[in-house]
């Protein structure tokens, strides 16, 4: 019998390896890879006018709902005008997986002379792509109801358009992708069109927004949970092949040290996190 619980313990010892292997070979293949769009829970992205009026404001925060029994995260868009008591915005309730970042609920403050209006994805929508290059393209409806207009569906078409610069007063942003996002909204009154920009920098995120008003909000400042923090799981103060080897071994489980990703379980997009994130 002991030699059984020796020979279980090899096999999963051997299991581990083989996994650590797999992913320090990843590590190597997706050194160069690139987050448009860092998700870690806790992330702020403040981003103003040039004449510092109107503010909109990023923020990715957890939540314990789940829809289909994926774990929701909530990233929230809130817009307000500097001195002004009212404001606006989104919650875009959304998941994590190895596709990129998927849109199930959306309720938005529009106001208090017109209230929330919320609109559920049945199947989910991809929000935003895991990676993203020139030229890539992607897309979703929303159908939600409006007190002033009823019924209202709106349709948004992304697509990656060039690569450039972007200065703003949180510093300067090489090689952004900047995004062209067409969206067409029908109600039972009017059809409307209207094109707006966002600009996202390499593990940085949102850094430029233009609106379809020709609004222009560049980033103040943001709040970025450390990528260092996260993936050193074993705390040592470098995210090496140790790391890989202690969340390798605790795939399956619920183990929040092992968990980079925050999605409820360890598993192989942990490993992925950690690998894509290795100490030079």
């Amino acid at each position: 019998m002991k030699g059984g619980n020796n020979l279980v313990f090899v096999k999963k010892g051997c299991v581990v390896l083989v996994l650590v292997f797999l992913f320090f070979c990843l590590s190597v293949a997706t050194a160069g890879a690139v987050e448009y769009y860092p998700t870690d829970v806790g992330n702020i992205w403040v981003l103003e006018t040039a004449e510092g009026v109107e503010r909109v404001t990023y923020t990715i925060e957890a939540s314990e709902e789940r829809i289909d029994g994926k774990e929701i995260a909530h990233f929230k868009r809130t817009a307000e005008t500097v001195g002004a008591d009212e404001t606006t915005g989104e919650v875009y309730f959304v998941h994590f997986d190895e596709d990129g970042v998927k849109l199930y609920k959306v309720v938005a403050e529009l106001g208090s002379f017109v209230g929330t209006a919320t609109a559920i994805l049945s199947p989910p929508g991809l929000f935003l792509p895991a990676s993203l290059a020139l030229g890539d393209s992607w897309e979703f409806m929303l159908e939600t109801e409006v007190i002033l207009t009823g019924p209202l569906s709106i349709s948004y078409a992304y697509e990656v358009i060039a690569v450039e610069d972007v200065v703003t007063p949180a510093g300067i942003f090489e090689n952004c992708l900047k995004v062209q996002i067409n969206s067409r909204t029908v109600s039972t009154l009017s059809v409307g069109r209207a094109t707006s920009y966002q600009w996202l920098a390499p593990n940085i995120g949102i850094v430029r927004v233009e609106t379809d008003q020709e609004r222009v909000f560049n980033l103040l400042r943001s709040n970025l949970v450390s990528m260092h923090s996260a993936y050193d799981v074993t705390g040592d103060g470098v995210i090496n092949i140790l790391d890989l080897v202690f969340v390798a071994a605790r795939l399956g489980d619920v183990d929040t040290d092992a968990d980079v990703n925050a999605d409820g379980v360890v598993n192989i997009l942990d490993l992925t996190r950690i690998a894509q994130n290795l100490s030079d």
